[in-house]
């Protein structure tokens, strides 16, 4: 098996939900890794979600776009980095919907700078092999499509079939960071999750708004019929997944990372609802104030990954139950608010 080891680590989007506990998690373990976080501020991420960081003293904060060449550049070469993970994304199906070339932007040419640069500076500058570097790129099961009620999940071998701006943005860096690794040699890895829960995810995505809603005593907005299917991963497993690939994968190959886990949305919401009525009960459950309301344009029906290959490659499954996970995630907004 493979082993890789970091020392130099440049993590983009950082100060965002999966990006803060991914940091979290490498500096708790016993390494000797240093952490650049290069992450815009956006509306998405918060500086407070790196507080109290194990071993600070290796952990340094940069403001900046992943689209400034001239920064990135730069981090490469004063920082002397080895590693890159890439977290940094516009996520928002919703706001893709509605604004489009931020999605573009950010997504594929932010990826194509980081990819050019860690080209130049590992490949022309420095003249590093595949033992000296590696490039680690997250993605989403949405690049797949949908999937209706019966059909199997996707494997990584299932073809793209994007379905929303979004999807489509980060089809497209996929490629890039395929082709860079085919073209030129770049020590690349890929992982497609399926959708993360946990503490500290921005209020705008779905468990989040549900106990947002519940808290004010306001309506839970839900899609259509509330039917569509999705496979939950708890935020933790899905950092050691990744780093598992990044340190013991071969160069060139993706994982598919979930949690087994698949949920109707309404059914997500009712628990949700349940757990409230129980940590923090009201004359009335938090069930009434469910709220159907229109169905958004090109809503996927369902999204489910088969994780075979990097249970029997790499040894990883999911650990969180959704059970616990999701108590936990309710728990810690409480804790929060």
């Amino acid at each position: 098996m493979t082993i890789y080891q970091p020392k130099q680590m440049l993590v983009t989007g950082g100060a965002g939900f999966i990006g803060s506990h991914f940091i979290r998690y490498v500096l708790g373990q016993d390494n000797n890794i240093k952490i650049i976080n290069l992450d815009a501020l956006t509306y998405a991420g918060s500086i407070e979600t790196l507080d109290n960081l194990p071993r600070s003293e290796d952990y340094t904060f940069i403001e900046g776009d992943i689209c400034d060449t001239d920064l990135v550049h730069q981090l490469f070469r004063e920082h002397q980095i080895d590693t890159v993970v890439h977290f940094a994304a516009e996520s928002h199906v919703d706001r893709s919907i509605i604004g489009p070339g931020a999605f573009v932007s950010t997504n594929v040419v932010g990826t194509f700078n980081l990819l050019e640069t860690a080209r130049l500076y590992w490949l022309v500058d420095q003249n590093f092999n595949k033992n000296n570097c590696r490039f680690h790129h997250s993605s989403t099961d949405e690049v797949y499509g949908a999937l209706t009620k019966n059909e199997p999940p996707f494997t990584e071998n299932s073809p793209y079939k994007p379905n929303s701006p979004y999807s489509a943005s980060k089809a497209a860096s996929d490629h890039l960071v395929r082709a860079y690794h085919h073209t030129y040699g770049l020590p690349t890895t890929i992982t497609a999750c399926s959708n993360n829960y946990g503490s500290m995810q921005h209020s705008e995505k779905f468990i989040p708004t549900i106990i947002r809603s519940c808290l004010a005593w306001e309506p839970i907005p839900i899609y259509g019929k509330g039917d569509q299917i999705r496979d939950w991963l708890y935020v933790d497993d899905h950092c050691q997944a990744i780093f598992l690939v990044l340190t013991k994968s071969e160069v060139g190959e993706t994982y598919n990372v979930g949690g087994n886990n698949e949920q109707v949305n309404l059914d997500v919401v009712k628990r949700v609802c349940k757990i409230l009525d129980e940590l923090l009960p009201q004359q009335e459950s938090y069930e009434t104030l469910i709220s159907f309301i229109e169905d958004r344009p090109g809503h996927d029906q369902r999204y489910a990954i088969d994780c075979s290959k990097i249970k029997q490659k790499l040894g990883w499954e999911s650990a969180e139950s959704f059970e616990q996970g999701l108590l936990k995630t309710v728990q810690s907004y409480l804790v929060i608010d």
